[in-house]
């Protein structure tokens, strides 16, 4: 027995049908999840402007990649299983790479960095240590990647001076320009 009612298209609000009619016409389906947020036509669009903003930073094997895997930490069956309908129907990710991708892995060598970055966040609760940073040249809210060898590179630098401390690490878990190499 559901927790929450789930409400059909017509029993939501008016400023969210069109937001959900856009849903179906991209996904082929309303998942539940977003029915629900629906009913507050607010948070509906907030949610839909965070993964319009999203699209643009990574693409959608990269994004659907992370989240398969995400969903496998946090142990979510809801989101392993809306994230591997939407891998397999709109990223055209394989059965195999879903698979991988569940164990925080990938076949492709610059998903397989991305991947597993994102299951060491999770799991280190965004305690990013420096050898997951080193594994590959990341610039967050900066404009250039620089060479690992070079003194001060970029390598473990939070922006402020302030490595490890709260105030450093907020500054960077906001995202506004993502570089790699």
């Amino acid at each position: 027995m559901p927790r929450l009612t789930i409400p059909a298209r017509d029993d939501v609000p008016a400023e969210s049908k069109p937001i959900l009619d856009a849903v179906q016409s991209q996904l082929g389906v309303v998942p539940n999840m977003l029915r629900l947020i629906a009913s507050s036509p607010a948070a509906l669009k907030g949610y839909t402007a965070n993964n319009a903003a999203l699209a643009k930073a990574l693409d959608v094997k990269t994004r659907e990649r992370i989240a398969l895997a995400v969903a496998e930490v946090n142990g979510c069956d809801y989101c392993l299983s809306a994230h591997s309908y939407l891998g397999m129907n709109m990223a055209k990710i394989s059965s195999e790479e879903i698979a991988l991708n569940r164990m925080g892995r990938s076949g492709d060598a610059k998903a397989d960095a991305a991947v597993r970055f994102a299951v060491n966040v999770v799991r280190d609760r965004g305690r990013v240590v420096a050898a997951d940073v080193e594994a590959g040249m990341l610039a967050i809210n900066g404009a250039n990647v620089s060479a690992p060898d070079a003194p001060f590179g970029g390598v473990k630098w939070s922006g402020f001076g302030r490595e490890d401390g709260a105030e450093g690490v907020m500054h960077c878990m906001v995202p506004k320009t993502i570089h790699e190499s």
